[in-house]
């Protein structure tokens, strides 16, 4: 991984989301399905509400027989992690470490508010860092 990489010059664009009223069953679906290992959640102006993990879901089937139509909002951290585009990736991967975190969200400025606009996970720096290598 080229330290001097931004977040940009690494991360396509797009994350999948979902909303505080999806149903956790319809959010593990997603997961499976993309193959990911979490949601960024948006409020109704597709700004950042918050962040549902797969860990979040084990937790809410361990801690309830009705998990599966509890609601996202239930479950997911509010308080996320967020970069910017112009971040280092080598700055990315210090805050994964000294958060003790799997992934971030970077996100754009508008309004005052945060529009995600991708997930820069560790799983995307490793991957970074064998392309580095092997060119």
């Amino acid at each position: 991984m080229k330290k001097g990489r931004t977040v940009l010059e690494a991360k396509r664009y797009g994350c999948y989301s979902c909303t505080p009223d999806t149903t956790l069953l319809e959010a593990i679906r997603r997961v499976v399905e993309e193959d990911i290992s979490c949601l960024v959640v948006l409020d109704p102006e597709g700004y950042l509400a918050g962040v549902i993990t797969r860990s979040d879901m084990v937790r809410a089937y361990l801690a309830s027989d009705d998990w599966a139509t509890q609601k996202v909002g239930d479950h997911m951290t509010t308080h996320v992690v967020t970069v910017n585009g112009d971040d280092r990736l080598s700055d990315v991967a210090q805050l994964l470490i000294d958060k003790h975190i799997h992934r971030v969200i970077a996100v754009r400025e508008e309004n005052g508010k945060q529009r995600p606009v991708a997930v820069v996970s560790d799983a995307d720096l490793v991957y970074h860092m064998i392309k580095e290598v092997e060119l």
